[in-house]
């Protein structure tokens, strides 16, 4: 493939999943957690988790935390 090939096939996404995180987090769906990303922590519930990023529900807010932000997790 040239370069005038790889500008037209649009944008490209790169992700890292840590697999052994990400198979915990899974265990998580559904359950209370403490998660600390690097700039604070969320006590809430496991909604959804995804290769790149989980969802939490904390009271009625949705806090969607990308997966390389996160330092920690804890059962609640």
């Amino acid at each position: 493939m040239n370069y005038s090939n790889q500008m037209h096939a649009g944008p490209e996404m790169v992700t890292y999943v840590e697999p052994y995180v990400f198979q915990t987090l899974q265990t998580l769906i559904g359950k209370f957690a403490v998660i600390q990303t690097v700039r604070d922590s969320l006590r809430g519930k496991v909604m959804d988790v995804k290769p790149d990023h989980i969802v939490v529900q904390v009271g009625d807010s949705t806090f969607f935390v990308r997966s390389q932000q996160i330092v920690s997790v804890m059962p609640d």
